[in-house]
């Protein structure tokens, strides 16, 4: 077997595996469409993402396998494996092989999305990969847009230290070093009487547009105003719910947004934490430092990456 980069002379297979993909990052499909379509392979002349493609061949068969590494992220993502005919043995080296190069760009995690139901989910576990959340995405219904006084606007860096302190209230602490925040202000905030009372990442493509909330319970800003977000451009709008929030889908299903299947948010870690003692201190340090993802890719294997 042998796993090696994406070249020149792998373009044809794209084409023909376009109608065979098994998408893992759930939001880069549905803003950008199809991950080997002609508009999303524009995206790898993107320089502030790293964007690497790997392929593993055996025997006649091939598998295909894609991570992206975004500006200012911490965790890199697993975004398709194509085809999914091919999940079968040379699946595990693959993955091994794309985790290896995600260390090599220093992420501390790599990340994938995958239906409960999919064999994918199988083989993610063998490779080492973990459950941390299940989430859900609902389609948001084409409904009038709020009006001038809507309390949603762009977040700002005022905003963020209150951002900060939601998500620290809402997001469980052990997922927390996983499901980060951007280091910058991005993306809606609610404010009603001066009070931050929710926040939703969005992020946007020609396909769709993509929203991960966090709303508490007593929020008086729901999702239900957000529904005039399906006005930007004619594209549909997407709500990400995830297990921790699952209160969020009570209202989208009353709103008359469609759901989707529910899927595993599954995390592979590549970083462990270690105590280091200072003299100086009377309490350690917590240092992040990398670690070798398991031991199942040979040492004879290719292991050369392209950004």
């Amino acid at each position: 077997m042998t796993v090696r980069s994406l070249d020149f002379l792998d373009i044809p297979l794209l084409s023909r595996y376009r109608r065979d993909v098994l998408p893992l990052y759930s939001a880069s499909i549905l803003t950008r469409g199809n991950p080997l379509g002609a508009l999303a392979l524009l995206s790898y002349l993107n320089p502030r993402r790293y964007i690497y493609t790997a392929i593993a061949s055996e025997n006649g068969d091939s598998l295909m396998g894609q991570i992206i590494l975004n500006e200012d992220e911490t965790s890199a993502r697993l975004t398709f494996l194509a085809p999914t005919e091919n999940l079968n043995a040379l699946t595990l080296s693959l993955l091994d092989h794309l985790t290896i190069q995600a260390g090599e760009w220093g992420a501390f995690h790599l990340l994938a999305e995958v239906d409960e139901d999919s064999p994918a989910f199988r083989l993610l576990r063998q490779a080492g990969f973990a459950l941390y959340a299940w989430q859900r995405v609902w389609k948001l219904p084409k409904l009038e847009a709020p009006g001038e006084n809507s309390s949603w606007r762009e977040a700002n860096e005022t905003d963020w230290p209150a951002v900060q302190s939601l998500h620290g209230q809402i997001v469980p602490a052990l997922i927390q070093p996983v499901d980060v925040l951007p280091r910058q202000a991005s993306g809606l905030v609610c404010r009603q009487d001066g009070n931050l009372q929710a926040y939703v990442a969005v992020n946007s493509g020609p396909a769709g547009v993509w929203i991960q909330p966090l709303v508490p319970p007593d929020s008086g800003c729901g999702p239900e105003r957000l529904a005039g977000l399906s006005g930007w451009g004619g594209r549909p709008v997407y709500v990400c719910v995830r297990s921790y929030q699952a209160w969020l889908e009570t209202v989208l299903e009353d709103l008359g947004a469609k759901a989707g299947p529910r899927q595993a948010v599954m995390v592979r870690r590549l970083a462990k934490l270690q105590k280091v003692e200072e003299k100086v201190s009377a309490l350690d340090k917590v240092l992040v430092k990398p670690v070798a993802p398991v031991a199942r890719v040979a040492a004879g294997k290719d292991t050369h990456s392209e950004k």
